[in-house]
């Protein structure tokens, strides 16, 4: 458990499409938590990497420029701004040529090593909680957090949900978008299954606000046997 008198810390993972960063920070908002989005951390790279042309393929131009910018993401529930040395890239951070760069960045184990003691540092000063959402989180960055949770839905429900999110897509196109993005990740850290100690929140029959209601009665499960 986390403990010593830091706050509570909710570590949501699974896969694509399966919601974690709307139910994470609408679960957040009602707890009165903060919320930390790591994947905008790392969109926030790639489109750096993109912006200074160089490859997201190649480790090494990757890990400069990671050494030589400043990512800040927003931790109120509330805001929604990402930050690269000082500059609003909320917007360009969800363009398709940076989703299509973010698999390949996140396979640099030395630029996930150095975004995950960020993120560490982060939780460690959340008051009174907070709830951080991504790829293995609940087994490598936050892998004693208090409650840890695979959120997951079949992969139909995956992808008819973020086709809704992006109406100029046609659903088979974000099908195999998923499918391709689940195919890439895989190799870097296993999301589909729980840890020992995670329990899974499966959303498929369910609807948002179910969703959200079910997070947040884990995290108060949890947060009263601390």
């Amino acid at each position: 458990m986390a403990g010593g008198g830091m706050g509570v810390i909710v570590a949501v993972d699974g896969p694509a499409g399966s919601g974690k960063s709307s139910v994470s920070r609408a679960a957040a908002r009602r707890l009165g938590y903060g919320f930390l989005d790591t994947g905008a951390a790392y969109r926030a790279l790639a489109w750096a990497v993109l912006d200074r042309g160089e490859d997201p393929d190649d480790p090494a131009a990757v890990e400069r420029v990671l050494s030589a910018i400043d990512v800040d993401t927003a931790i109120d529930p509330d805001e929604r701004w990402v930050r690269v040395d000082g500059i609003d890239v909320t917007g360009e951070i969800r363009e398709s040529r940076v989703t299509g760069a973010v698999s390949g960045i996140a396979r640099v184990q030395a630029v996930r090593q150095r975004l995950n003691e960020g993120f560490r540092a982060r939780l460690a000063a959340a008051e009174p909680g907070v709830v951080v959402e991504g790829r293995d989180i609940t087994t490598v960055v936050a892998p004693d957090a208090d409650v840890r949770v695979l959120l997951t839905a079949d992969p139909e429900v995956r992808a008819a949900r973020r086709a809704r999110e992006l109406p100029g897509e046609r659903r088979q196109d974000v099908a195999r978008a998923i499918a391709e993005r689940d195919a890439k990740d895989s190799r870097v850290v296993d999301f589909l299954e729980a840890a020992d100690g995670v329990a899974t929140l499966d959303s498929t029959e369910l609807d948002f606000d179910g969703t959200v209601d079910a997070l947040v009665g884990l995290v108060r499960e949890g947060a009263t046997a601390r």
